[in-house]
């Protein structure tokens, strides 16, 4: 195992979202047994290969990582954290992106990597390589009619090539977008009701299935997008530290064996729970050492099944086996 040098001096963890009261002691989330991770790579930096807050991740079939940050850029790496390549966003005054997805295609020049480009209320698509396709963008406009946006978190394509887009503050909704980046349909709005959203942070297409992290409700939601709007299954989780409950996920991401991989953003953990959402373990836990989270934002699983925490305000990724 290669563990680079950490860095331990960093800020206090602060409330994200809507600023909800603190339901337990960060100190009291369990870690799993055998928490050490296989790999930790990355530091706090400006320089290539290191990170500044970095806020989102995703993975191509080729198992690379990419992931931005606060400066803005976004860089790829091997999944042993070798950096490959990089480019810089085009605006970043107003604020950073939060969300990255991969759309892809069977025409290898079609792929595409989704930019939730938060604070400038768009999704920018990039070729694999980082060459910008202005004429693929959805949204660019503040506001809350069809094909407006809020604040972006994340961007995703289904099997049919339509879009998801979440946005969070007023409108704190999805809306769904059909290939050329027509307004479709929208489902959510502000609320703590079933099927209602507080900041959903992360989508994820699975089949016929969108997740949400829910992560101001403190949980998961999953839609039926076979049809034209989404149409609610059920909700997994709810406020809390225990075996199943969240606080503030962030993130999922879906192994092989349907088992599901979620990073919780205040509890600095991650869990996973089975295809109907049992808990089947929990790994990690406040802190700056190996095994420690520090405020995370994204997880994914690699075509190994190994899972690639975001450990954002260590500056810094761990990968591990599927906790057990």
């Amino acid at each position: 195992m290669r563990i680079e040098p950490l860095r331990r001096d960093f800020l206090r963890c602060c409330a994200a979202g809507s600023g909800a009261a603190l339901l337990a002691a960060p100190g009291c989330v369990p870690a799993s047994q055998g928490s050490e991770p296989e790999l930790v790579w990355g530091r706090r930096g400006l320089g290539e290969g290191k990170f500044l807050k970095p806020r989102a991740l995703t993975i191509d079939d080729l198992d690379q990582l990419y992931i931005v940050d606060m400066t803005g850029r976004i860089q790829v790496f091997d999944v042993d954290g070798n950096l490959i390549r990089g480019w810089q966003t085009p605006k970043t005054k107003n604020g950073r992106p939060t969300g990255l997805a991969i759309r892809r295609s069977a025409d290898p020049d079609q792929t595409r990597l989704l930019v939730a480009d938060t604070h400038y209320y768009r999704m920018l698509s990039y070729s694999l390589e980082g060459i910008l396709h202005p004429h693929e963008q959805i949204g660019g406009k503040a506001g809350h009619s069809p094909g407006e946006f809020a604040f972006v978190t994340d961007a995703v394509c289904d099997q049919h090539g339509c879009y998801y887009i979440g946005e969070y503050n007023a409108s704190d909704r999805v809306q769904k977008f059909d290939p050329d980046g027509n307004f479709v349909a929208q489902c959510g709005g502000n609320g703590r009701e079933p099927g209602k959203f507080v900041r959903p942070q992360s989508l994820v297409v699975r089949g016929d299935v969108l997740w949400i992290a829910d992560a101001c409700n403190h949980r998961i939601q999953r839609f039926d997008i076979s049809g034209t709007k989404p149409r609610l299954i059920d909700i997994w989780g709810g406020p809390g530290t225990g075996k199943g409950r969240f606080y503030y996920p962030y993130d999922l991401a879906i192994a092989s064996d349907e088992s599901v991989v979620v990073v919780e953003y205040k509890n600095n953990r991650i869990q996973r729970l089975d295809a109907n959402g049992r808990w089947i373990a929990t790994w990690g836990g406040p802190g700056f050492t190996p095994g420690r989270l520090n405020q995370p934002w994204g997880v994914v699983i690699d075509s190994r099944d190994r899972v690639h925490v975001l450990d954002s305000n260590n500056h810094r990724v761990q990968r591990l086996r599927l906790p057990v």
